[in-house]
C-alpha cells in the first residue's frame, strides 16, 4: 500500500470536483499537486517538497499528509517525527480515513508523540468506520490483544471480517487464527485452514504457518473442504465466506 494518495483512478478530475465542493482550489493548485507527486515517484524529493509545501500552508489535505509521510521518512528533509506528527494533525482535521489512519499509527507506536493506546484506538475507529481495511484490521487486533480497551475477541472478529472482506491478508490470517483458537467463535479449523488458504493466496507469510499448523489437526477429507471453501472465497471477492 503506498503512502501517498495515489490510489485515485483520475487525480486531475477527482480534484476538480473537489475544487466545486470546497472552493478555493484550482487548475493551478491541481497542476502543482500532480507535479509534486510526479517529482516523489522520481526520487526527486526537493522539487515534491517545493510543490506541496505552499498547498499544504494553504491547507490542502493531501499536501499536508504528503509533507507528513516526507518527514516521516526523512526524504528531501531531516527525519522529524513532531513535524511529521504536526502536518498529519493538521490534515486528519478535514476528515481524511488515510490521515487518521497515519495519526493512529504514531500513537500507536510512539513516533513523534507519546506512546498512547488509547488515542491509536480512538483514530483507528474513525478510520475504520469510513471503511479502510488496514485501520478496521488495527482495530480488529487491538480488540484482540486487549490494547487501549478491553480484550473483547467477538469485536476483533467482527472487525477483521469487515477487513478480511476487502482482501486484507493480515485481517483474513488474524480470522484463521481465531477460528484456530476458538475465541468469539466456535474453533472450526475447516474455516481456520479456509482463512489461512486465503491469506496465502495474497501474500502473507505467517498465513502459511498458520496452514501448517492447522493441518496437523485435520483429516485429509477435511483439507479438501477448506481448499474448495477458499476458492469459492476467492471468487466470491471475500464475500459471505
Amino acid at each position: 500500500m503506498e503512502k501517498l494518495l495515489l490510489s485515485y483512478q483520475n487525480p486531475l478530475i477527482f480534484r476538480l470536483i473537489l475544487a466545486l465542493l470546497l472552493g478555493g482550489v484550482g487548475l493551478s493548485a491541481s497542476a502543482d499537486f500532480d507535479e509534486g507527486v510526479a517529482a516523489y515517484k522520481k526520487g526527486d524529493y526537493a522539487t515534491a517538497l517545493r510543490e506541496f509545501q505552499p498547498l499544504a500552508e494553504q491547507g490542502d489535505a493531501e499536501a499536508q499528509y504528503n509533507l507528513g509521510v516526507m518527514y516521516e521518512n526523512g526524504e528531501g528533509v531531516p527525519q522529524d517525527y513532531e513535524a511529521a506528527l504536526q502536518w498529519y494533525e493538521r490534515a486528519v482535521e478535514q476528515g481524511s480515513a488515510a490521515n487518521q489512519h497515519k495519526l493512529a499509527d504514531m500513537y500507536y507506536f510512539g513516533e513523534g508523540v507519546l506512546q498512547d493506546d488509547k488515542a491509536a484506538l480512538q483514530w483507528y475507529e474513525r478510520a475504520a468506520e469510513q471503511g479502510l481495511a488496514d485501520a478496521q484490521f488495527m482495530l480488529g487486533f487491538m480488540y484482540n490483544q486487549g490494547r487501549g480497551v478491553l480484550q473483547d475477541y467477538k469485536a476483533a472478529v467482527q472487525w477483521y471480517r469487515r477487513a478480511a472482506e476487502q482482501g486484507n491478508v493480515y485481517a483474513q490470517n488474524g480470522l484463521g487464527r481465531i477460528y484456530y483458537d476458538g475465541k468469539g467463535l466456535s474453533q472450526d479449523y475447516i474455516y481456520a485452514h479456509m482463512w489461512a488458504s486465503i491469506a496465502v493466496y495474497g501474500g502473507s507469510e505467517n498465513a502459511v504457518k498458520l496452514r501448517n499448523l492447522v493441518e496437523k489437526e485435520m483429516t485429509p477429507s477435511q483439507i479438501a473442504e477448506a481448499q474448495k471453501l477458499a476458492r469459492e472465497c476467492v471468487r466470491k471477492a471475500y464475500k459471505d465466506c
